[in-house]
């Protein structure tokens, strides 16, 4: 019976926008076992996909209200599903995968877990790379912004970042994951930030500390100086910014082993070198995450296909011979994350 339960869960999850699919070696099941217990994948299942009053679920499942508030708070401090706040009151869905259970995870990892991760991370990627809607872009780091071609508003970082009256820092969970697994990362660990909702999850359960604007503008000028990426949420409304490098985040790692990064990677720029400008110094090519750029005859040469707009080689070009450029025909991204979710689960069909 446990078992049914676990596959029972894994086709229910399955039906969440991007999605949590079937493998040859079982090791999704092996994830959901060590994450649920037999009774809270039940509770699970009867969750739907937004968030709701504890009373209005009590009264679908037929529970004790006060018990079942107890359930889920229990669930929601494990990560296991998701929890808002409105008014006053707390309300609970379930979530998907990645972004999210995987994610909420961070208190919780161990060498076991991140193991089964990275054995079912190919699976649940191909998931990911067959929507045409991203969960994550990248936007220009702040010393690229304005500096040749016009920013978005949705993609100037620090404005969005000084509108947010929630905000919290957090442990970046590929770097944890990284160093269980023996490959420690000198990156800075306490970095990667979100806001709203997601922040008040995240600090609700212990995973995060809250911080105020000016200590979050300071920790982007951080990521910025030890070249990390930004990959806010695909969303004009912030909800979370991943502070990324190349060697930690699958993101990143595998648009790095590709062919042409630009492809695989959300980005609304491409950097531009002036060869009237350039000193050919090579600063840029040691910064660059996508080794996106070559020595070529006197000046450096931007690769086709590799940049993914970052802005970092930007930020180091001494000459400011280095410009990011808007790419032609980008639409804005999704409102917020509902919103971001509801398009990946219509272009796969489980809307």
């Amino acid at each position: 019976m446990s078992e049914d339960v676990y596959t029972r869960l894994r086709e229910f999850m399955d039906k969440m926008p991007v999605g949590y699919p079937e493998t040859p070696t079982g090791v999704e099941i092996k994830i959901l076992k060590k994450l649920y217990t037999p009774e809270q994948a039940e509770l699970t299942m009867q969750l739907k996909n937004e968030p709701e009053e504890v009373s209005v679920i009590a009264g679908r499942v037929g529970m004790d209200e006060e018990v079942l508030a107890e359930k889920l708070e229990e669930m929601a401090q494990k990560g296991i599903i998701y929890r808002v706040r409105s008014g006053g009151k707390k309300l609970y869905q379930a979530y998907q995968f990645i972004v999210g259970v995987y994610e909420f995870q961070l208190n919780r990892l161990d060498k076991e877990f991140c193991e089964l991760f990275e054995e079912y991370l190919p699976y649940i990627g191909m998931n990911i790379a067959s929507v045409q809607t991203a969960q994550l872009r990248v936007v220009p780091v702040e010393s690229a912004v304005g500096k040749g071609g016009a920013v978005a508003p949705y993609n100037r970082i620090r404005e969005l970042v000084k509108e947010q009256e929630i905000l919290c820092v957090q442990e970046c969970i590929c770097r944890k994951e990284q160093g269980l697994l023996g490959n420690p990362c000198d990156k800075p660990k306490e970095i990667c930030l979100a806001f709203g909702d997601m922040a008040q999850f995240t600090i609700d359960n212990h995973a995060g500390r809250q911080i105020d604007v000016d200590e979050c503008l300071k920790l982007l000028d951080k990521a910025e100086e030890a070249g990390l990426v930004l990959e806010p949420s695909n969303t004009e409304k912030l909800e979370w910014i991943c502070c990324c490098c190349s060697c930690c985040c699958p993101n990143l790692k595998i648009a790095k082993s590709v062919p042409r990064p630009q492809d695989l990677i959300h980005s609304y720029y491409e950097a531009r070198i002036d060869p009237d400008e350039c000193t050919a110094c090579g600063d840029c090519i040691e910064r660059c995450p996508m080794e996106a750029i070559r020595e070529g005859d006197n000046v450096s040469e931007m690769i086709d296909g590799r940049c993914i707009g970052c802005g970092l080689c930007v930020s180091v070009c001494p000459v400011e011979a280095i410009s990011l450029e808007p790419k032609p025909g980008m639409d804005a991204p999704p409102r917020d994350v509902p919103d971001m979710l509801t398009r990946i689960a219509a272009e796969r069909g489980v809307a």
